[in-house]
């Protein structure tokens, strides 16, 4: 019989409690759907089809790394649904890590999450959210204090709607990836039904600069955060039905849309045009409409901008609660509100260090693309838990398994293999920079754990 829990979207608070200090069971399965998506529409889909263009210059060949991407984020997905079933709890990543290799490689993951991964992506997508916006409001710059402030501001308007509750954080998710996704495809639409576009662009090849190996790690950069439900489901009701219909639902719905944005692009301009243009999204609108189309554009941008914001507000917490649960998080991190029933410190903890990159690093998008080569790694280890798992602890219930195991994971390890090894030969310097943040981490998480012995 499947297991119900109460909701907090309807306003239950009281009844989702189960006991003092633990998460509520509340989300639904088009939340945390809407977790997903959020994540992984980001500012990636609208800046790296340029250069994808740049390396390969074929259309189809574009077209097709898109599909591929596609089908590793559902692999990893697939991976992430039966380890969420089977471990529901708080932290996502973070978990599957501790359960398979131990606290320690754990800890590294959720120290790059926190201070760098989440947190500094959460900053750096707030400044983009301004220097969208920017073009209506001429005064507001994101490397300025005016948009430093704005970013801050966006920041805290977030942190606190899903600091108050799961219910007023639920509202707000969900309505933001539904906008986002409603103006998507509207824009896909119009674009092919009155755009000034051409068939014959998808047949007009450009000559390559580059390879495919480096295309599909910029496409794999746009598909992050595919595994996002996950770190939410220590708060998911009926997490065995809810997790993986939620991260297959998000991981197709934004496969789908990638797709059909970068044939939209491909309607628009031919390869050759696009090659190495970071505004794809808004020079594809002024070739199918008008040079003022880019501002409706930037307006759909910077909602979906927000909506990445969001999601990761609500998700980045998860992990400092759950280190906070094992000692490795100093000031109480695992304090869930008593009337509230949020992780109302770890959401503090998040928001305030994202502050601070806000503030005083103007440069640190830099460093998310060095530790990219670490997050693939991790991703990369998390998904490799259900092959260790199925073998150290084979009497885990599971409620949903991964189909064709092992080809699934394999294939997801297979790709992020290649990728690393590639950064490693070819970017040693960024490598050897994402290694030594890493490494970092190690007199904190031993101070932590001689903390907590004593």
């Amino acid at each position: 019989m499947k297991r119900e829990f109460p909701s907090a979207e309807t306003g239950n608070l009281a009844e989702a409690t189960r006991t003092s200090g633990e998460l509520r069971r509340a989300l639904s399965v088009g939340t945390a759907t809407a977790i997903v998506i959020a994540n992984m529409v980001g500012s990636g889909i609208y800046t790296t089809a340029g250069f994808i263009a740049r390396e390969v210059g074929n259309p189809w060949v574009m077209l097709g790394l898109w599909v591929v991407g596609g089908i590793v984020a559902l692999c990893g997905a697939l991976c992430f649904a039966e380890l969420g079933a089977a471990m529901p709890q708080a932290g996502g990543e973070y978990i599957f890590l501790r359960e398979a290799y131990g606290q320690m490689i754990a800890f590294l993951s959720g120290w790059m999450s926190i201070f760098i991964g989440f947190s500094g992506a959460l900053a750096a997508v707030t400044l983009t959210f301004v220097s969208y916006i920017h073009r209506f409001f001429p005064a507001l710059t994101a490397g300025g204090m005016s948009g430093k402030l704005v970013a801050l501001c966006v920041l805290w308007i977030l942190a606190t709607a899903h600091l108050v509750g799961l219910g007023p954080g639920s509202v707000v998710q969900r309505a933001l990836a539904a906008a986002t996704v409603c103006a998507l495809v509207v824009l896909v639409g119009a674009g092919f039904v009155f755009g000034r576009g051409s068939a014959s662009h998808f047949f007009s090849a450009a000559p390559p600069h580059g390879n495919a190996a480096v295309a599909l790690i910029y496409v794999q950069y746009a598909y992050a955060g595919w595994g996002a439900a996950a770190y939410v489901a220590g708060e998911i009701r009926d997490p065995a039905y809810t997790l993986p219909r939620a991260l297959l639902s998000g991981t197709s719905i934004v496969t789908a849309l990638y797709l059909a944005i970068n044939a939209l692009y491909l309607y628009a301009l031919p390869p050759a045009a696009l090659a190495n243009v970071m505004a794809v999204a808004e020079r594809s609108a002024a070739a199918l409409f008008s040079p003022h189309a880019a501002d409706l554009v930037s307006l759909v941008i910077a909602l979906s901008v927000l909506d990445t914001a969001s999601g990761m507000v609500m998700a980045a917490p998860r992990i400092c609660y759950a280190m906070g649960r094992d000692g490795l998080v100093p000031l109480k991190a695992d304090t869930v509100h008593p009337r509230l029933g949020t992780p109302a410190r770890a959401i503090l903890l998040t928001a305030s260090w994202a502050s601070v990159l806000i503030l005083f690093f103007s440069a640190f998008q830099r460093l998310l693309v060095y530790v990219g080569f670490v997050v693939t790694v991790f991703s990369a280890l998390a998904v490799g838990a259900v092959i260790v798992l199925r073998y150290r602890n084979p009497e885990l219930a599971r409620p949903f398994r991964v189909p064709l195991f092992p080809v699934l994971p394999g294939i997801y390890l297979a790709v992020s293999f290649w990728i690393a090894v590639y950064v490693l030969l070819e970017r040693p310097r960024e490598a050897l920079l994402g290694i030594l943040t890493v490494v970092a981490g190690l007199p904190f998480y031993w101070f932590q754990r001689r903390r907590k012995s004593t």
